[in-house]
């Protein structure tokens, strides 16, 4: 092969791609990667449907068993007095009553000793006309004794067919309570009623505990037992005049408003599932902490038998939706993520097929030119040269990197220690310009022989030392990094601590501090670095909150709750909007100008609070400003006291 044709050769493979090749390689380019994420968002939510599908399933299971188990309860807790008012019938003495009105002190006695047993609410005895002769409440002021309740539906059912039941208010006390009649037969005829009226608020405080809400209504949908007490007597639909007119005649729920609860009914795709939506606020404003009773949920209902009664259980979606998001995430990124994989796996392929190639070209080329290496010697010496300079210029390179990078690292730590040091040298100038006064005055006393000034001025430089390493000291205790082990820590040292830290901030902020502890030893089990931090985090939240404001306030309590230490950090700035308090622990949220927060201060602070074992949390003062409130577990030692 000739010299000339090999540079030809070499100069075509060299040659840039044309205009025509680029752009049918960006279309290319852009067609994969729109495949890719089309592929990817296919996946991601048939993984949604599928999660979706199985979560409501086993939401659907959980739901019925909750419905089974809940059913259970309540039918058990009427059934230990099913028999009672039937029994009333069996005593003589409730009979000869109706019969004779001299025996009802008799009867009352009788009454009241028997409802202590019983366990019910009250106990009475009711004539054929609906007027209460004797009860077991006799004795107390609000005694149903003498009262008129043929008005009652239990009456008039216990009359017609021998026995009913009945939920409702009670007109005198207003408390609320199932009812259980029974007639009192005599001579096949219905002479009287006996009355149980049971309380079932025991079942309602079972019920605060369970994992979903749960309620029971009537047959217009009147809530009289739930889980949730804003809940209780409200209505899941508004009720028509005739209705209310009925439960006024009746005095059912003691002309109580009923208002709706606001429910939703959401469209399901599937039509076995039924799906509502409750309003962010309960009724009355109360809060439920053991589950969430705003959201979308999914209703279970169950006719309880013998009565117009259903049991609801609503179990909330939003574990389901969020599961099926985070599967469906990863779902997507998983698709993406392989199919990178595969086209790095087809591209190292191709390349090692092109390596192979050129490897069998350059092998037949270094046949063809080994005649010729003595010629071309000096020319590859040459390029050999070259190369060499390019290594070393792009050694050079690298190395100027590395040591751009370490003046920015050492400029990083330079501004950070410039930060810390800027308020430890304001700090320390005043102490320093007086010793060097003192020191001067003491020199001149020695020479005038007055010791005993010069001996107070070294005293005086002596309490200055030991302040000026106070000052140092709080600093690198603050600084030094924390060991993350708990141990007993007299949280008042922290708070003095923390206030130690920031004491030039409020003195040029001009902020009047108070700290308010109560006698008590507030011994806490926590790391006493890490609460230190959370310390100089609220507090210089406090101080930028008044900073500025006419009030500039800041106020710290401590008291003993229980087990708990309970610290309040108060300011008196303009507190904190509703949205800003729906997500003051969220990461990297934050109230503060562009550039002066990075909204982790509080999360991270509410981590650390938990780590130990306590809570933190944050609201408007009644009174004006915010308010944070942190709870941390007392030790052991303190807990015995």
């Amino acid at each position: 092969m000739k010299p000339s044709n090999s540079d030809g050769l070499a100069g075509e493979m060299q040659s840039p791609p044309s205009a025509g090749r680029r752009i049918s390689r960006s279309l290319r380019l852009i067609c994969l990667i729109v495949s890719i994420l089309s592929l990817a968002f296919l996946i991601a939510y048939v993984t949604h449907w599928a999660s979706q599908q199985v979560g409501l399933a086993e939401l659907k299971a959980s739901g019925h068993q909750r419905l089974d188990l809940y059913s259970a309860s309540l039918e058990r807790e009427i059934s230990k007095y099913a028999y009672f008012p039937a029994a009333l019938g069996l005593e003589r003495d409730f009979l000869d009553l109706l019969l004779d009105a001299r025996l009802t002190g008799k009867v009352n006695r009788y009454l009241e000793e028997l409802n202590e047993r019983a366990g019910a609410l009250v106990i009475y005895i009711m004539n054929r006309n609906g007027r209460v002769l004797a009860s077991s409440n006799w004795r107390r002021p609000d005694s149903f004794v003498g009262e008129d309740l043929s008005f009652r539906p239990y009456f008039r059912d216990a009359m017609a067919s021998g026995r009913g039941h009945f939920f409702g208010i009670g007109t005198t006390k207003g408390e609320p309570g199932y009812y259980l009649s029974s007639g009192l037969v005599a001579g096949g005829n219905v002479i009287g009623v006996g009355v149980v009226k049971v309380s079932l608020e025991q079942l309602e405080k079972s019920w605060t505990t369970v994992e979903a809400p749960v309620f029971v209504t009537d047959g217009n949908g009147v809530i009289f037992l739930s889980s949730v007490p804003a809940w209780k007597f409200s209505t899941l639909r508004p009720l028509d005049e005739k209705t209310r007119e009925a439960f006024d005649q009746s005095l059912r729920y003691n002309r109580r408003s009923l208002q709706s609860l606001g429910i939703r009914d959401v469209a399901s795709r599937d039509p076995s599932l039924k799906l509502v939506l409750l309003p962010p606020q309960s009724r009355d404003g109360t809060t439920v902490s053991v589950y969430p009773i705003a959201g979308k949920f999914l209703v279970h209902t169950k006719q309880l038998p013998d009565s117009d009664w259903t049991l609801t259980v609503l179990s909330n979606l939003e574990q389901v939706d969020d599961i099926s998001l985070i599967r469906a995430a990863v779902a997507g990124t998983s698709t993406v993520l392989l199919c990178i994989l595969v086209i790095m796996f087809i591209d190292r392929r191709r390349h090692l097929q092109d390596q192979l190639a050129a490897r069998k070209a350059l092998q037949k080329a270094h046949d063809e030119l080994e005649i010729k290496v003595n010629e071309r010697t000096r020319d590859l010496s040459g390029a050999n040269r070259k190369l060499q300079e390019e290594v070393a210029e792009r050694t050079r390179a690298e190395r100027t990197l590395r040591e751009a990078q370490d003046e920015l690292i050492q400029a990083g730590k330079l501004a950070v220690i410039g930060q810390l040091s800027a308020s430890v040298v304001h700090e320390l100038n005043q102490p320093l310009a007086a010793l060097r006064t003192l020191s001067s005055n003491t020199a001149r006393f020695l020479e005038r022989g007055d010791e005993t000034t010069a001996r107070a001025n070294l005293e005086r430089i002596a309490q200055l030392v030991d302040r000026m390493g106070q000052i140092t000291g709080q600093l690198k205790a603050f600084a030094r990094k924390s060991t993350g082990k708990a141990q007993p820590v007299v949280i008042r040292q922290v708070v003095d601590s923390a206030v130690a830290l920031l004491e030039q901030r409020l003195r040029n902020a001009k902020i009047d501090l108070t700290v308010r502890f109560p006698e008590m030893s507030g011994t806490v089990w926590c790391d006493a670095n890490r609460l230190e931090q959370v310390m100089v985090n609220l507090i210089g939240n406090a101080i930028d909150a008044v900073a500025g404001t006419p009030a500039s306030a800041i106020e710290i309590a401590a008291e003993r709750h229980g087990g708990m230490i309970r610290l309040a950090i108060r300011d008196h700035g303009p507190g904190v909007s509703q949205e800003a308090q729906d997500r003051l622990f969220e990461p990297f949220f934050t109230t503060k100008a562009e550039g002066l927060g990075l909204g982790l201060g509080l999360a991270i602070s509410a981590g650390i609070v938990n780590d130990f074992g306590g809570t933190l949390t944050g609201a408007n003062h009644p009174e004006g400003g915010a308010v944070f409130t942190l709870e941390i577990p007392v030790t052991q030692e303190d807990d015995g006291e």
